[in-house]
């Protein structure tokens, strides 16, 4: 390992603060609204739940059956976390890619592992239906007032002055 240039200390891989981290995709469902915050150094936090079923095929009578449900707290930041606010309700599915987090916990006598993804990425399934992708400019956040001008609203992929250009025509064969 020296060859490469790093060395791992077991004392921190002991203690959870090892280099490396779990990476996990989840499908699921919001839960609930998810909580949006701004924190007292001005850090944008998107906090929400997410329920993943799980089904399984029972060979003997050919049939889908219900197998329970993961649930994970998920966690995004900065401007993630606020186009998750814009962009995100509750019921719909999702797909999640992050890094995954176990915490343990303890409340009123109860033990239990909580199950935590810190988002990197989130979006949502479209295999149950459509979503419309609107682009954020550098120069425009999420947080910010002013408004994104009506062309560019209508046609997100057009480039500046394209509103003038002709329509242009397709051939009616299939080029291959």
């Amino acid at each position: 390992r020296r060859a490469l240039g790093y060395q791992r200390s077991p004392e921190r891989i002991r203690a959870g603060k090892g280099e490396m981290s779990d990476i996990i995709t989840v499908t699921g469902n919001v839960a609930g609204p998810p909580e949006f915050k701004i924190t007292a150094g001005g850090l944008a936090v998107a906090n929400f739940r997410l329920g993943s079923a799980q089904r399984r095929l029972d060979r003997s009578t050919g049939t889908w059956v219900d197998d329970g449900t993961n649930w994970y707290n998920v966690s995004a930041f900065r401007g993630l976390a606020e186009h998750i606010a814009a962009s995100v309700t509750k019921g719909e599915p999702l797909v999640v890619t992050g890094r995954l987090r176990l915490r343990a916990w303890e409340s009123g006598g109860k033990k239990g592992v909580s199950i935590d993804i810190d988002a990197d990425t989130v979006g949502h399934d479209l295999r149950w239906g459509t979503s419309t992708y609107t682009k954020q400019s550098t120069a425009q956040g999420a947080a910010s007032t002013s408004e994104t001008p009506p062309a560019v609203a209508q046609d997100a992929w057009a480039a500046p002055g394209a509103e003038d250009a002709a329509t242009p025509t397709l051939p009616s064969e299939t080029p291959f």
